[in-house]
């Protein structure tokens, strides 16, 4: 079934141990839609300037995403510009130009309105409850968020998370939002702000699933290899709700899935700059990472515990 992405489509700039970027495709809407691609039709909305190479536009055609809610605006794209340390953990940002990104007002084309799964990426929280307006009877709206947005928004995002079922943050944010030191803590209680679900991304620690009745660990495929974990959240959310729109249901063995879906694409993506893994990732690799996840986390086969 089909799924729309609202978000950012930038240049980033990105600097790490490992070597430097400069104006690589990069933006939330990017990396979410290039991983959704692989399970399930994809609809953009996002806005780029006049800058913006058309060989990237290329890129995201040939993936089969649908870009007739992309606009290219007068003037130059979102541009971001950071640097990562050896921890990989968290980028220190040098530099953020919005540009056409700044006056950026979502407006569905109406062969959007439809979308079943909806998925509003990092913008403003009054931004996001506009596009929930615009759909018609989503099955499933997930959001993701930010500091900035909890710290200097938090009635609009409160008014947001009453609209979602999904939410999507890291442990930082999930904290911040919440005002609980514990994880498990803050979740519950972003869990009583309105969404049935939370996803707290963890980074190299994987990601929790939070329902009111339970809790799903996902751990982050160990590799040997990292070179550039930007974008990573966005493509684990996009392999997440890929794999939720290729099933009929949501139950509780579908969002262990798409977890574990999202976990195998956010390793490919982190292997490379950009998206240059995304890119020549194959459905065969993604299966056979998917099964090698099954081999590290699946033990209902090791036998009961001897005294």
């Amino acid at each position: 079934m089909s799924l729309l992405v609202v978000g950012s489509v930038a240049l980033d700039s990105v600097e790490t141990p490992f070597g430097q970027k400069e104006d690589v495709l990069g933006g939330s809407a990017t990396y979410f839609s290039t991983s959704a691609s692989f399970f399930s039709p994809v609809r953009v909305v996002a806005v780029v300037g006049e800058d913006f190479p058309e060989a990237h536009v290329t890129f995201l055609r040939g993936r089969g995403i649908d870009l007739e809610g992309l606009t290219r605006e007068p003037g130059r794209t979102f541009r971001w510009k950071g640097r990562y340390g050896y921890e990989l953990n968290e980028a220190k940002t040098l530099d953020t130009q919005l540009n056409v990104f700044q006056s950026f007002s979502p407006v569905l084309p109406a062969g959007y309105c439809d979308s079943p799964y909806v998925f509003l990426g990092n913008i403003h929280p009054e931004l996001q409850s506009r596009v929930v307006d615009q759909v018609r009877n989503p099955r499933l709206v997930a959001a993701d968020t930010m500091n900035y947005w909890i710290q200097g928004c938090r009635d609009a995002l409160l008014k947001t998370l009453r609209r979602v079922n999904l939410l999507f943050v890291n442990d930082a944010e999930a904290r911040q939002l919440a005002g609980e030191h514990n994880v498990v803590k803050a979740a519950r209680a972003i869990l009583s702000m309105g969404p049935e679900r939370v996803v707290i991304k963890r980074g190299e620690y994987g990601a929790l699933l939070f329902e009111k009745d339970h809790i799903f660990a996902c751990p982050a495929f160990p590799l040997a290899e990292v070179f550039d974990p930007t974008g990573a959240g966005d493509t684990f959310a996009g392999g997440f709700m890929g794999a939720l729109a290729t099933s009929p249901g949501v139950d509780g063995q579908v969002l262990r899935r798409a977890m574990v879906m999202g976990s195998v694409m956010a390793s490919f993506t982190v292997e490379k700059f950009s998206l240059e893994r995304l890119r020549e990732v194959t459905r065969p690799e993604i299966h056979a990472r998917f099964a090698e996840f099954r081999k590290l986390t699946h033990f209902d086969d090791l036998g009961p515990l001897e005294r």
